[in-house]
């Protein structure tokens, strides 16, 4: 049976990060009704995996499981060559737990000094998982390259992206005008192979 979802379903959000649920509803072209985990009370779960894909899945599911709705989860971080793909995975955790993204993009900062690195190049990675309460689920990955610099520019976007200059364009992800960025993104390419699955 092919997993479709309909226009109007309640979907709940794998988040309490009201940014992401922002560009979230515009990347699903506010297509369905999104309620964040956050606003259900739910817990957040521990990210025990050790892939993007397996983060987001984990925390579909217990979303799914724990509200009985649809569940969508992305899992997504900055990853840095010269760090050996660091922060990766762990991004928001350098953040720490008042997700001070400015303290995170200076450890970056300092990072890169500390190795000495002339290599800026970066991508943000980010997966998507969507899961049925007890049921089946949906997980899809998208990409994009680009390069770092400091110090951060703009205030639009979210996390690292006042330090992401992605391929082609001279502005940051933190300058670049919301639409913009949501046209060609690594959550907007997941969201691409996501669409492609699932309507």
């Amino acid at each position: 049976m092919a997993l479709k979802l309909q226009p109007g379903t309640r979907l709940v959000v794998a988040t309490h990060n009201p940014g992401k649920v922002r560009e979230l509803a515009e990347i699903l072209e506010n297509r369905f009704a999104l309620v964040t985990a956050g606003a259900l009370g739910l817990a957040e779960p521990d990210e025990t995996e050790t892939s993007f894909v397996g983060n987001a899945l984990l925390k579909a599911r217990a979303a799914a499981d724990a509200s009985g709705l649809v569940a969508l989860a992305d899992d997504s971080g900055l990853s840095v060559t010269a760090l050996d793909g660091s922060p990766g995975i762990y991004s928001a955790r350098w953040a720490g737990p008042t997700k001070d993204f400015a303290m995170a993009m200076k450890k970056v900062e300092d990072r890169l000094e500390e190795a000495r690195a002339t290599d800026f190049s970066a991508w943000f990675t980010s997966a998507l998982a969507l899961a049925w309460p007890g049921g089946p689920a949906v997980v899809v990955e998208g990409r994009v390259d680009g390069t770092l610099s400091f110090p951060p520019r703009g205030d639009k976007g979210f996390g690292y992206d006042p330090i992401f200059t992605p391929q082609g364009f001279a502005e940051t992800f933190g300058e670049m005008d919301p639409a913009a960025k949501d046209a060609m993104s690594h959550r907007a390419r997941a969201f691409a192979k996501l669409k492609a699955a699932l309507w």
